[in-house]
């Protein structure tokens, strides 16, 4: 089979089963989000369900350790009544004495009695819990799983078992219980049948604003764009009965890639709470990926209240308990998410960087976010490739090793990195620039090389003399000359020498580091003789003059070098 050229004649939009949400006087569309929800983490349930190899005991209280660490409050440890590994995991957390007290546990269940029971036995002993009960609701399910009507689904899954779980809560009193309740599938159901079974349990469970009822509309698949399921949300919220003791809860999965932008719609439509994974994991294209939730609404100026102040750390534990990787280009963790190798966002970031004080409001351009703020380094903010340009190269320069090019030997040099990076495709890293660097300005020691030099002003004249030792073609010659200052001298004296007439076009200097051991560096443009246009030379020494004097002979030896 191949895609189909009319695919309306197999696919359906949503709407056509669920209805039109006919959401008229929605209000989302204008709300921001100014505070963090409510998280509950199900790593340790939806996301550990997912795995290939689902965790060990080992790597499981590894991942809650780590929940705990980054400051959830409600973390679901498991699937107690679906497998002995389950249920032993759950009992042995709640023995553990490793539960905070402002962390509550929670546990899924569906609606069947037998199952029921046994997640109240593994909670057994739980100081405060949460149990989450679901069942399908959805027609697909009704019409071909169960084989039963609205009212039987309602009646004989969502009501009965709510009684069921109400009578068992109240003969387990030891525990603090707070209950939710997911119509499984809310995604692709009548929006008026969800409405209908969600009052019914609610009513059940008599909640109050002191002890709500945890209500999760789930995207168990999602199957619309994000605005549609923020309508079914908003919609849900407007009409819901005891709203005030309800907590709204979406569990968005991300079937169209958009399960991040949909939980973000939804708080605007009313949401409370959102459940997801760490970076996405879970089901099929995963859950709702909390990281990238919290850190968007950091970037916008609201705490998160989840801590990611060491993400490459939280990425290496999640790495290792789901032996699954985290994708270089995954938002704000991926090896790459800082990177840029494009010459023009370089040379943005490069002078967006010069100009920055810490007092200053984050305005970087491609950085939505500070790299530090997460404990990452500016390491890898500027990588070198066959795309990259000027002010990449530079800045890794100056980043890494202090040199601060002048603009027009920025040019010049980005030609030579450009012509490595095109011949091998690959990536060139600073310590690699540096390298090409040396060789194209600092390692020219012939035919003119220097050794020493004697500096002598006469201060009334404004004349200096300077006498240079230099080696000409590798024997030792004296080179004098007068100028109005030692670099004017040196040139007068070298063009005596070589008979080239040689002007000074431009001349840069600055220190590499700070402190007793601080070196120069020099950057010349010479123009010798006939030639069309100036040449480039840099010299590096303790010395600011011996700087200046290396770098003319960098650029004459260049010269000739091509002659």
């Amino acid at each position: 089979m191949s895609m189909l050229k009319n695919p309306a004649s197999k696919y359906r939009p949503i709407e056509a089963l669920i209805g039109d949400v006919a959401l008229k006087t929605r209000t989302w569309p204008d709300a921001r989000i100014t505070k963090a929800p409510l998280w509950l983490s199900t790593d340790l349930r939806d996301g550990n369900q997912a795995l290939i190899e689902p965790m060990n005991r080992e790597r499981k209280l590894k991942m809650f350790d780590l929940l705990v660490q980054i400051g959830f409050k409600e973390i679901e440890i498991g699937f107690p009544s679906a497998s002995e590994t389950d249920f032993d995991f759950v009992h042995f957390l709640i023995e553990s004495g490793r539960i905070p007290d402002d962390v509550r546990i929670q546990a899924l269940t569906p609606a069947r009695e037998p199952l029921i029971v046994r997640t109240f036995e593994a909670l057994r002993g739980a100081k405060q819990a949460i149990l989450h009960f679901y069942n399908a609701t959805a027609p697909v399910m009704r019409r071909v799983v169960f084989n039963m009507s609205q009212q039987q689904v309602l009646e004989e899954l969502a009501v009965a078992h709510a009684r069921l779980i109400k009578q068992l809560a109240a003969q387990a009193s030891d525990t603090s219980w707070q209950f939710e309740y997911s119509p499984e599938m809310f995604s692709g159901t009548e929006l008026a049948f969800s409405r209908q079974i969600v009052d019914a349990v609610s009513a059940v469970f008599e909640p109050s604003p002191q002890a709500p009822l945890i209500v999760n509309l789930p995207a168990t698949v999602e199957h619309s764009t994000p605005n549609v399921f923020a309508d079914m949300v908003e919609w849900m919220h407007l009409n819901l009965a005891r709203r005030d003791s309800l907590v709204l809860s979406v569990h968005p999965h991300n079937d169209r890639g958009t399960g991040t932008a949909a939980a973000e719609l939804a708080l605007m439509a009313g949401a409370d709470r959102v459940e997801g994974c760490l970076f996405g994991n879970g089901e099929r294209t995963g859950n709702v990926d909390i990281v990238n939730l919290a850190l968007n609404m950091y970037t916008q100026g609201v705490d998160p209240e989840l801590d990611f102040s060491d993400i490459d750390a939280v990425r290496a534990a999640v790495e290792y308990c789901n032996r699954l990787p985290v994708h270089p280009r995954h938002p704000y963790v991926g090896d790459l998410v800082f990177t840029s190798f494009s010459g023009s966002h370089q040379d943005a970031i490069k002078k967006a960087f010069a100009v920055r004080r810490p007092e200053m409001f984050w305005e970087m351009p491609y950085l939505p976010i500070d790299p530090m703020d997460l404990g990452r380094s500016y390491d890898a903010v500027i990588r070198v490739n066959s795309q990259s340009g000027k002010g990449g190269i530079s800045y890794l320069l100056e980043s890494e090793y202090g040199l601060s090019l002048p603009r027009r030997l920025q040019i010049e040099f980005s030609s030579a990195v450009q012509a490595v990076t095109d011949a091998s495709g690959k990536e060139v890293t600073a310590a690699d620039i540096y390298t090409l660097f040396k060789a194209e300005y600092l390692d020219h020691p012939t035919p003119y090389g220097y050794l020493a030099h004697h500096l002598v002003e006469d201060s009334k004249a404004d004349r200096v003399q300077l006498s240079t030792e230099l080696l000409v073609d590798g024997k030792p010659q004296k080179l004098d000359g007068q100028g109005n200052g030692p670099i004017d001298a040196f040139v007068a004296g070298l063009a005596s020498l070589t008979g080239l007439s040689l002007s000074l076009v431009d001349y840069h200097e600055h220190a590499v580091s700070a402190g007793s051991d601080a070196k120069a560096v020099s950057y010349i443009e010479l123009k010798i003789g006939t030639a069309t246009r100036p040449t480039h030379g840099v010299g590096i020494d303790g010395n600011i003059v011996t700087a200046s004097l290396k770098a003319i002979l960098s650029a004459l030896n260049r010269h000739l070098g091509r002659v």
